[in-house]
């Protein structure tokens, strides 16, 4: 074998794998190989980046060890894979022209918040960027929402529009400029370029006029719309009551909390308790909405900001700004801002400014807009840190897509999520990277218009990745409008229990194949025998999938109303347990809830089961808690009574023993376990009888579900268990559950990257999908 350790002239030939375009990955490569005196070219492919390189031996393993020490800060090398040949007398370094492949498979890079040195370029007077709202360099700056195909070049992004000025020309085109081979790069003079419309979409003013004059709008009182990122978003003076009320009142919004971005980190620790985790997420390139304790004179109604922005909330959503105009539009003001996603109430962000004027008419006075176009459109992401993780509740903006490693499936499919907070996943199929791709948040599909966003997101993936997908993993409700979508696209539908499809989530993200425990704890969900499901565990093995317990099941009356009034699930448990005496007194939760007139009926609902299905959600079961316990009996928003409940349990660290019991369900092989709340109910309104605190007994309510959880896993002998569902967005229930758990030495498992919501739907349904075809199943 030929010594390769010399220092003979040698040729390497790389072909680079992983986060590699639209991060300063070329001008990095061309960078260090002309600083180590190597000869040679780089150039983007569908794939990543292909290179090769030409010198001395130890000039090219010293490269080879930079490139993984000195790599950009975004960048992430997943495979380098390299193969030494003969020197063929390469002259000079270049970045050649992008070359196409025939199936694309680079790893798109997500939008990344301005950095540092851009900052100081807008803020710098003597800078030709002064106060440029769009300014950016390799290190930042927009990327997926751009982006049309692979490879990623100005001439394939939303910027082919605008034409390098030749300053702007000379930076891309030299090697020593930060902005060396920047597709993104623009100032004043090669735009983009903003402009202030009225609500009819006149112009009153452009460029920085437009700037100043939304500023003083915004400090007025007024509602500006503005063109961001990934869409519209609605600002208004996160300090004025009155304004931050009539956004409320014009978004049909009465309740859920809206989010603040802040100029600086200062202003949040003012008023928030900030860890290391929550301070590294808000400054990340990500930049992210992230969930934060306010102090307790916030969390007491201080008025530090308007009382209508996260009212009865111990938490605060808080971000700072991450493009050039955010940055501009709040450091020099010293404004706080609500800002919220713009669209109207059920609907999808909005991202075009002409659609704007038409579905934001009536919230917004004002629309600060730019020229640039917004090919995939995306809302803010959300996280919250939980047992000292970011974990995320709504994935999109700086994170999406994100690429989950999985085992290679044998057939391209997509996957499209469920009813609610869907995303779109797909797996490209074997010989391909194995990684499955999840696409950003798109949200609820009740509209025409949001079920136009699902399907063109799955176009948009498809197109990107060259996917002719064969298959769509649907969820296993019949009614989801996910089944009509694969129909008229002409993929094969393949249901997957929506439960089973949470778990699976949760261990794609943790690179867990199984056999595990799944815990499946959310609203509500179609389950395989028809009725709905919330409260399940599920034993996962390779390709099968055994339920091994489920919480005791009550009737809904009202159905779908229910979700709307805790109370219908409170009457529904109480009714389950005690039967029609459960009416004898008028006066007892939670007969006291609803009116004498009501109350016959609701008892005919329930004796004759019409209009009240059966669910054995644990969702539910947090709704009828917080109703029994007083804490909130009707709801504007999803999830509403549940976090009432989790910031009782918060306001203290004692707690009333409560008891859920697990019982045989006695069916035929009696492996079915049963998870009855009916010890929990009458210890409880007990306790409330004689004074117990509603903090504790809400906090006891968390420790028994907690406990429960682990009994399970402790009679059934299971070593890894699996926590997924909406309701594990609840902090307190989660590391109760962890805490638990580790006692009897199991090991619990929790989202990393994926929410545990429905938001993570579809890659659950993607990893299922492809082990069900790779298994000959489906």
């Amino acid at each position: 074998m030929k010594d390769v350790s010399d220092n003979s002239t040698q040729r390497l030939q790389l072909e680079i794998e992983g986060m590699v375009q639209g991060v300063g990955f070329r001008p990095f490569i061309a960078r260090l190989a002309t600083n180590l005196d190597l000869n040679g070219w780089v150039a983007n492919t569908g794939n990543g980046v292909s290179a090769e390189l030409e010198g001395l031996r130890p000039a090219l393993d010293r490269f080879l060890a930079d490139l993984r020490e000195k790599q950009p800060a975004a960048a992430r090398l997943d495979n380098v894979h390299c193969k030494t040949l003969p020197p063929i007398g390469l002259i000079g370094f270049q970045i050649r022209p992008s070359m196409r492949n025939p199936r694309p498979g680079a790893r798109l890079q997500p939008d990344l918040a301005i950095c540092d040195q851009c900052r100081g370029d807008i803020g710098d007077p003597a800078n030709r960027r002064f106060r440029h709202a769009f300014a950016s360099c390799c290190q930042c700056g927009p990327r997926f929402s751009i982006v049309h195909r692979l490879p990623w070049d100005r001439e394939h992004t939303a910027m082919a529009a605008f034409e390098l000025c030749a300053r702007c020309r000379a930076e891309y085109e030299d090697p020593t400029d930060r902005r060396f081979h920047a597709q993104t790069n623009a100032c004043h003079e090669c735009g983009p370029r903003l402009a202030l419309w009225d609500a009819q979409g006149a112009e009153l003013s452009t460029d920085d006029s437009a700037l100043s004059s939304a500023i003083v709008a915004i400090q007025a009182g007024r509602i500006v719309a503005i063109k961001g990122l990934g869409g519209f978003q609605l600002l208004v003076d996160a300090r004025n009551d009155a304004a931050v009320s009539e956004l409320r009142r014009r978004k049909l919004r009465p309740h859920k909390p809206f989010a603040v971005m802040f100029g600086e980190l200062r202003q949040i620790r003012e008023l928030c308790a900030v860890s290391d985790i929550e301070h590294d997420l808000l400054r990340s390139p990500a930049a992210p909405i992230v969930l934060l304790r306010k102090h307790d004179a916030v969390a007491n109604q201080a008025r530090t900001l308007a009382l209508a922005v996260a009212p009865d909330n111990p938490l605060l959503g808080v971000m700072l700004p991450y493009t050039a105009l955010h940055y501009l539009l709040l450091q020099t003001s010293d404004l706080a801002v609500v800002a919220t996603s713009g669209n109207r109430h059920g609907e999808p962000i909005v991202y075009d400014e002409h659609e704007a004027l038409h579905a934001l008419a009536g919230i917004a006075d004002l629309f600060l807009i730019h020229d640039r176009p917004i090919v995939t459109p995306m809302d803010d992401s959300v996280f919250r840190v939980i047992a000292d993780r970011a974990v995320p509740l709504r994935l999109a903006r700086g994170y999406a897509p994100v690429v989950v490693d999985a085992s290679p499936t044998t057939t391209p499919l997509v996957a499209t999520g469920g009813q609610l907070k869907s995303s779109v996943a797909l797996s490209r199929g074997q010989g391909c990277d194995p990684g499955i791709v999840l696409g950003p948040y798109i949200g609820d599909l009740d509209s025409a218009d949001a079920r136009d966003r699902l399907r063109a997101s799955v176009d948009q993936l498809c197109s990107l990745y060259e996917l002719d997908a064969v298959l769509q993993a649907v969820d296993s409700h019949p009614d989801c409008p996910t089944h009509k979508l694969a129909r008229v696209s002409g993929r094969r539908a393949l249901p997957i229990s929506h439960h089973l499809a949470h778990i699976v989530a949760c261990m794609a993200d943790n690179a867990v194949d199984g056999p595990v425990l799944g815990v499946a704890f959310d609203g509500t969900g179609h389950g395989t025998d028809g009725s709905l499901w919330g409260g399940e565990l599920i034993r996962v093995l390779d390709a099968r999938a055994i339920r091994v317990a489920t919480l005791r099941s009550f009737s809904l009356p009202g159905a779908e109303r229910a979700v709307r009034e805790p109370r219908r699930s409170a009457l529904g448990m109480c009714y389950e347990a005690w039967g029609e005496a459960a009416f004898t007194n008028s006066s007892s939760p939670p007969m006291s809830r609803f009116s004498q007139n009501a109350l016959p009926v609701l008892k005919q609902m329930l004796r004759k089961s019409f209009n009240s299905p059966r669910t054995s959600s644990v969702g539910r079961l947090f709704d009828a808690v917080a109703s029994l316990l007083g804490l909130m009996q009707s709801v504007s928003f999803e999830g509403q009574a549940a976090m009432a409940l989790e910031f009782a349990a918060l306001n203290t660290t004692e707690s009333v023993p409560l008891t859920i019991s697990i019982q045989d369900t006695g069916d035929a092989d009696g492996s079915l376990l049963l998870l009855d709340w009916s010890p929990l109910l009458t210890e409880m309104l007990a306790a409330q009888a004689e004074g117990a605190s509603i903090s504790s007994l809400a906090r006891g309510f968390h420790e028994a579900l907690a406990m429960a959880v682990a009994s399970i896993a402790q009679r059934l002998n299971e070593s890894v268990v699996v926590l997924s569902g909406g309701c594990f967005q609840n902090r307190l229930l989660t590391e109760l559950c962890i805490a638990r758990l580790r006692e009897i030495r199991c090991t619990p498992l929790w989202h990393r990257h994926v929410p545990p919501n429905d938001g993570g739907l579809a890659l659950g349904q993607a990893v299922w999908a492809s082990r069900l075809a790779t298994a000959g199943a489906s």
